[in-house]
């Protein structure tokens, strides 16, 4: 049984979601939260697998609380825009993924179960725009992980993931089985301790890795 928390300061917003996850078999909504602060409290108590975090909450935002989690839920961030401008941000803080309110239902219900399965919700096309949403802003980088644990193969897998690049273009491009790369993504997010794909792209970004203009 897939266990959720609901954070999102629009009751109607998270009648809408329960009726449609709690109707799902394997999963069941545990509480509802109005904002990020409670979301907390309601994680500590319940423990639950996933947390659909909607950004733009009062009082504490889901942002925060997203930096704030402990280890164990997966969080899906909730945006009304495909490029919120706090994406970036969640995903740096440990957000598996995120999905825009007005997505289809299937498309949620399968959300749900990909991140609980432990993979990001991340599709290689909105990897892509994400991407260069940041990289339209970004700074000079800097090295929040040491690459230097990582192989040179594993640097340049690295790199093509931070550009969206999916297990068999990354195959395609390096000479090797869709198998191997899988490896090779995986040794990696081992190695810099990335909880999912979603943070190899934020890592390959601020360590300088990939720089604008490479997507």
């Amino acid at each position: 049984m897939i266990r959720i928390v609901l954070a999102d300061d629009q009751a109607l917003v998270r009648a809408g979601f329960r009726a449609l996850l709690d109707a799902q078999p394997g999963m069941t909504v545990v509480a509802e939260a109005s904002d990020g602060a409670e979301a907390l409290r309601l994680v500590a108590e319940h423990e639950p697998d996933v947390v659909l975090m909607d950004i733009r909450m009062p009082g504490m935002d889901g942002l925060t609380a997203t930096r704030e989690m402990p280890a164990g839920p997966r969080i899906i961030i909730l945006t009304t825009f495909e490029l919120d401008e706090y994406v970036f941000e969640a995903l740096r803080g440990g957000a598996s993924g995120f999905l825009v309110k007005d997505t289809e239902p299937a498309e949620l219900i399968q959300a749900v179960r990909v991140v609980a399965g432990g993979d990001a919700l991340l599709s290689p096309g909105v990897t892509r725009r994400l991407i260069a949403e940041y990289a339209s802003r970004a700074k000079e980088p800097h090295h929040a992980r040491d690459l230097g644990l990582l192989t040179d193969r594993e640097r340049e897998v690295l790199a093509l993931v931070g550009t969206g690049r999916t297990n068999d273009e990354i195959a395609g491009e390096l000479f090797m089985s869709p198998a191997t790369a899988k490896t090779h993504v995986s040794r990696t997010m081992m190695k810099l301790h990335a909880r999912d794909r979603a943070q190899l792209v934020v890592i390959a970004y601020e360590s300088g890795l990939v720089r604008p203009g490479w997507v």
